[in-house]
């Protein structure tokens, strides 16, 4: 097999699309269904938050009646499927693939149930945001259920109670977000996350920003320009709303600061940091719209003049006093929205992945030639790990395996 893609989401069915284009043989190797991820780790009211018109795949245009909409998981699931269909990828499901390796030719080794198949290339696909962070190890002990938020499916499906989320990024924000309008209560451990406007100046914020370069911005630079060295986090932006710190609270969520231990064995204690964090998500949403205006400014675009969002305007309702500790036993459950990385746990390949189990790349080509990593997060630019990157990202890889595969004949 000259190539062989691991994972049939977005990023390994964009691959298999330009790979096809090319006439270059090949195999989509998906564990389990086109969008398992999609499938398996989202909640029920879940929308994306790029418009409908920019949820778009290599070769497709939109020309519906929502370009501002946002899709819900089952029309995205219903999407990749249908794309995989009319282009006649070719994806085999239920092929979890269990071992990767390389051969003693420059290639590579996949086992995925079957006899071993050996490929010339091969396009490591299957998500590098899939496996939540490890819990802190105090936590164990706590006599309450506790669930990560790829297991997160609604307020109805938690026990009776006040829960706690931990974690106010993307998932962490909208899911305290639903549970507040199911009429559940909600304690928010918040913690130093940036926040984006949903739409500005009567356009989609992130249409804004892919039309002025700001998510051209390369991994390297952004690494360098990081006082310590680390890739930032990226800002909460609601698919359907902005989704402020403020908003939250004035919709009945309970701001804490950063979650920090657990005191006497049963007492959950919390950082006197509300503030702070409301401060920090207006900071970064101005600075934001500062570049917007900036581009339209440089540009000579004839764009309305900006709009107060309500969400952003409405004051916040701090608890008084603030809530710096939590009996364990007053609360239903735990949702921790504290991040994810990626589950390469069958690789094995010296010095492909680093102490932490995660790709050594170099714009998502790994350190064996003919290894290609599609889809991680930040991998290229700031736009890479998101569906807006698809495009342009496999017709990179597409190029780079055919160049390989040139060389070799």
């Amino acid at each position: 097999m000259d190539t062989v893609v691991i994972g049939a989401g977005w990023a390994g069915l964009g691959v298999s699309y330009e790979l096809t284009r090319r006439g270059i043989p090949h195999i989509v190797l998906e564990r389990a269904r086109i969008g398992e991820t999609w499938r398996t780790q989202r909640w029920d009211t879940f929308r994306l938050n790029t418009t409908t018109a920019d949820t778009l795949m290599p070769g497709e245009t939109y020309d519906g009646p929502d370009p501002d909409g946002a899709l819900t998981q089952t029309e995205f699931i219903a999407l990749l499927e249908d794309y995989a269909r009319r282009h006649k990828l070719p994806v085999e499901e239920g092929r979890a693939v269990t071992a990767l390796s390389a051969d003693a030719n420059g290639g590579f080794v996949v086992e995925a149930g079957g006899p071993a198949m050996r490929a010339r290339n091969v396009v490591i696909a299957s998500g590098s945001l899939n496996r939540p962070l490890p819990r802190p190890e105090w936590a164990a002990p706590l006599p309450l259920p506790q669930i990560d938020a790829c297991d997160y499916r609604s307020a109805g499906s938690l026990p009776a109670g006040p829960v706690l989320v931990v974690g106010s990024g993307q998932s962490g924000a909208q899911i305290a977000y639903d549970l507040a309008s199911a009429g559940k209560s909600v304690y928010l451990s918040t913690g130093r996350v940036g926040r984006l406007i949903r739409r500005y100046r009567d356009k989609d914020t992130l249409r804004w920003l892919d039309d002025s370069g700001f998510m051209d911005v390369t991994r390297a630079e952004l690494i360098a320009a990081a006082p310590d060295g680390r890739l930032p986090g990226r800002g909460v932006i609601g698919a359907t709303r902005t989704l402020s710190l403020q908003f939250l609270s004035a919709e009945g969520v309970m701001l804490a600061g950063r979650l920090t231990g657990l005191s006497g064995g049963r007492m959950l204690t919390f950082r006197d940091d509300v503030a702070a964090n409301v401060l920090l998500g207006d900071e970064a949403s101005a600075r934001v719209k500062h570049w917007i205006d900036a581009y339209i400014e440089r540009s000579g675009i004839d764009a309305p003049p900006a709009e107060e969002d309500p969400a952003e305007t409405v004051a916040p309702r701090l608890p008084d006093p603030p809530v710096l500790a939590l009996e364990a036993s007053s609360l239903g459950c735990i949702v921790w929205c504290t991040g994810f990385r990626g589950d390469y746990g069958y690789v094995d390949i010296a010095g492909v992945l680093d102490g932490s189990g995660q790709p050594i790349h170099v714009d998502g080509a790994g350190t064996v030639p003919g290894l290609y990593f599609a889809g991680l997060d930040f991998g290229i630019t700031r736009k890479s790990g998101t569906i807006r990157a698809v495009n342009e990202e496999s017709t990179r890889f597409a190029t780079l395996i055919a160049e390989r595969l040139a060389a070799d004949r």
